[in-house]
């Protein structure tokens, strides 16, 4: 069956095209940039409630009907992934949100995008036990360049990180990646890359992967890192895995019902671009560039040149 694409959804995006997870169903459990981190490179945008706090963010009950809702239409994905705009495991929910989804929709497999700072609380870990896949960020082994890349609240202790994310591999059934996203200039130097190495040699983690900038992030004096200096740095971390950009592809279902605010919702959590956008709602390019054009003539989004082309995030 096809997607309810006349459903506006309001903790749900997507699906999303993913260089890692194919089609993959997003839930946004946290209110805009709600965040343990204020990364530097973050797609989403500058942190703007800066906090370490676990609670109910938003409604479980109405997370779990939209839901409930998008997949009683059986559709084809992935992944189901928890991401967005915030920290996913500071919402206390989580764990009934991921027994909820294997009880009734057993087919799907549930992936965990997260920037890793909690896990030295039990409670979280505890939350996260049931997940499938958990993909968790470790940019930086000194405080000096952890501080300059991801900005953390002040209660955040790197120690108490690393032996959290190692806790976590010691408890956690599940698939576990650890993400490192490389900033030239500031974590790709030999010293940096060999601690973050010996850090990873602790967590045992099933895959590394090395990230850098594809869409545009929160500073402008971000940029990408080349295939040279990523390969270079795979070598040192044991031929670790370079994620590579572009190349994702959808399945038609049907032709997609596209509204400014799907678009508009999209584009908050994930900056694309216009192919993007056309593959994602399954339409043609012509059909949806009027929309991008309302928004940005609003001032709702704007476009950033990138590598791949012209990308558009949200203002």
């Amino acid at each position: 069956m096809g997607i309810n694409y006349n459903k506006e959804y309001k903790y749900l995006f997507g699906p999303v095209l993913s260089r890692r997870l194919g089609k993959s169903l997003g839930i946004d459990l946290m209110p805009y940039k709600t965040c343990s981190l204020n990364c530097i490179y973050c797609e989403c945008g500058k942190t703007t409630h800066l906090t370490v706090s676990e609670k109910e963010y938003t409604p479980t009950e109405k997370i779990l009907k939209e839901i409930d809702t998008f997949l009683s239409e059986k559709p084809d994905l992935d992944y189901i992934t928890f991401s967005g705009s915030g920290e996913p495991t500071l919402h206390s929910g989580l764990s009934e949100i991921v027994s909820f989804i294997h009880k009734n929709y057993p087919k799907y497999r549930v992936a965990l995008l997260t920037n890793g700072t909690l896990f030295g609380n039990k409670s979280i870990r505890d939350n996260v036990a049931g997940i499938d896949l958990i993909i968790a960020s470790f940019d930086a082994a000194t405080k000096a360049v952890f501080d300059k890349i991801n900005r953390p609240h002040l209660k955040l202790n790197l120690l108490n990180i690393v032996e959290g994310l190692v806790d976590l591999r010691k408890e956690f059934c599940g698939e576990y990646w650890i993400e490192i996203f490389i900033v030239p200039g500031i974590n790709d130097n030999k010293a940096e890359i060999e601690k973050i190495g010996q850090v990873i040699n602790l967590i045992c983690p099933d895959k590394v992967q090395l990230n850098s900038l594809d869409r545009p992030g929160t500073e402008n004096f971000v940029l990408p890192a080349d295939k040279k200096t990523l390969n270079r740095i795979s070598s040192i971390l044991n031929n670790s895995e370079v994620i590579t950009f572009g190349n994702n592809t959808f399945s038609k279902e049907k032709s997609g019902n596209i509204s400014r605010q799907k678009i508009l919702s999209t584009i908050k959590r994930r900056p694309c671009t216009i192919e993007e956008a056309a593959k994602l709602f399954s339409v043609n390019e012509k059909e949806i560039i009027p929309y991008f054009d309302f928004l940005s003539k609003k001032g709702f989004i704007k476009s950033v040149s990138m590598q791949r082309g012209l990308f558009f995030k949200a203002v």
